[in-house]
């Protein structure tokens, strides 16, 4: 089941009434019973999974914290992270691990006959491990005291609206709002219902239409007849393809949590107005960034070592960033290259994201030329991301490239509106969501406009819903970090 199908609605206004005439612990078990509903609806066979992961950890809670020796919490934890990692790298590595020593051994001159196992990667693997191995580890850190409540602990792993894309949510967060008696909020409820919409409209109308030239591009039946500029427009829809899907999902599952009394921590603050790339990550998969912060950078030293070593730690946080999204190595480039640059720290730019580029209307020139700078760059980036491997990455670089040095405004403009796709549609569409996102930049998302009479915020949520069901590609396009 996805957000973007109708049958999520109908789930939605079953659970939603039931939950609220329930007491607290009803309604843990609803949200319990209701996620294994929602992610068995993709795909029950990796129900046990799921539940095996969450039992596991459940259980790795309760034995550290009641260990008294340090040998035995170091086990419990061991326990856990070698459960959740170990299930993560069998389903997301070890066949990308096959296939890689098999070409190595045939490069060397062997002729081996490795045999790949053929695993179907279970939909939101990578988020609810990581969310499970933050409680487990916090715990051992005794910075949270472990939960005795399995039905409590369930659903703060399985909570239907971040299950399967996050944001990665924290136990101190989300689990102790599970713990605490939760009451109708019906401005929180609205508030929830317009970032959907929004949410929604990012999905369905930005980022659904920006793949349609996406993916022609990147047809790989097709790739060698493909020239420069069409890539060129594939790298920028391809940014806000992405984002308009990921963040989309993100203001989705955000704004459904709070249909039912829960705050889930923000996820994406307007990133392409980042005026470096460390801002970019600053606002950018708000969940994960700062996971890799909290158990990996810090924990090699962070920023408490020398320049060199920290500027190191940095660098081997982005890798790991890049190999946790996917076996392949345009992901290991693509954290390579966020890396050295966030670690060189070269880019001229502060990283503060309660006010980017000020809070005027107008944009001064140098965060105009800043913000234009870390876009191309993570462009350039995000070509590795969705290439399907480092080889196409550099050929398609290459392309953009040559055709740029080649070409005159004449040339640029020609491909541009003969290209068999709408693309100067679609990019007119960027550029009204990217002037909804200066204008909005310093609110949680894109519909809050408290300060408008109410018939102009009505006629804007009118207009929204209106383009998704008009423009919209509604169950047609599924969400790319599904993959993840």
């Amino acid at each position: 089941m996805t957000f973007n199908a109708y049958p999520f609605f109908i789930f939605l206004a079953i659970v939603f009434p039931l939950y609220w005439l329930l007491p607290r612990r009803g309604q843990n078990l609803l949200v319990t019973i209701s996620s294994f509903v929602f992610y068995g609806w993709w795909d029950w066979h990796f129900l046990p999974l799921l539940w095996f992961s969450t039992v596991i950890d459940y259980a790795a809670g309760l034995g550290i914290e009641r260990s008294t020796s340090e040998r035995k919490r170091k086990a419990w934890l061991a326990v856990s992270l070698v459960t959740q990692l170990g299930m993560l790298f069998v389903f997301k590595y070890l066949d990308f691990g096959i296939t890689s020593m098999q070409s190595l051994l045939e490069s060397l001159g062997f002729r081996p006959n490795l045999a790949t196992l053929g695993l179907i990667l279970p939909v939101g693997i990578s988020f609810y491990t990581f969310q499970t191995l933050s409680y487990t580890i916090d715990v051992y850190r005794r910075q949270l005291r472990a939960t005795h409540d399995l039905v409590e602990f369930s659903a703060f792993v399985t909570f239907f609206p971040q299950l399967v894309a996050g944001p990665i949510e924290r136990a101190a967060n989300l689990l102790g709002q599970f713990q605490r008696k939760r009451t109708f909020d019906s401005a929180l409820a609205a508030d929830g219902c317009r970032q959907m919409l929004y949410g929604l409209f990012l999905k369905t109308v930005v980022g659904d239409n920006c793949a349609r030239v996406v993916e022609r591009a990147f047809d790989m039946s097709q790739f060698e007849h493909v020239s420069g500029w069409t890539l060129l427009f594939a790298a920028y829809l391809f940014a806000f393809q992405i984002y308009g899907d990921f963040a989309g999902y993100s203001h989705i599952a955000i704004g459904c949590a709070r249909l039912f009394g829960f705050d889930l921590m923000r996820n994406f603050a307007y990133p392409y107005l980042s005026r470096s790339p460390a801002e970019f990550w600053h606002r950018w998969h708000i969940s994960l960034s700062t996971w890799f912060r909290d158990y990996v950078y810090i924990p090699l030293g962070g920023g408490r070592v020398s320049p060199v070593r920290r500027r190191w730690n940095v660098f081997v946080t982005f890798v790991l960033s890049g190999i946790w999204h996917g076996a392949g190595f345009g992901f290991l480039f693509w954290g390579v290259i966020h890396g050295a640059c966030v670690a060189l720290q070269w880019w001229p730019a502060g990283t503060k994201i309660d006010a980017p580029c000020g809070r005027g209307l107008v944009p001064k020139a140098k965060d105009l030329l800043q913000v234009a700078l870390t876009f191309h760059l993570v462009c350039a980036a995000w070509v590795f991301f969705r290439s399907p491997t480092a080889t196409v990455a550099v050929e398609v670089l290459g392309r953009i490239g040559g055709s740029i040095g080649d070409a005159s405004w004449a040339q640029f403009t020609t491909a541009l509106l003969r290209y068999p796709e709408p693309v100067v549609s679609i990019f007119a569409l960027v550029a009204v969501l990217m002037a909804i996102e200066w204008v909005q930049r310093n609110r949680p998302h894109g519909l809050v406009m408290e300060r408008m009479p109410r018939a102009a915020r009505w006629c804007i949520y009118f207009t929204t819903a209106f383009a998704i069901m008009t423009f919209g590609r509604v169950e047609q396009v599924p969400f790319i970090y599904f993959q993840f």
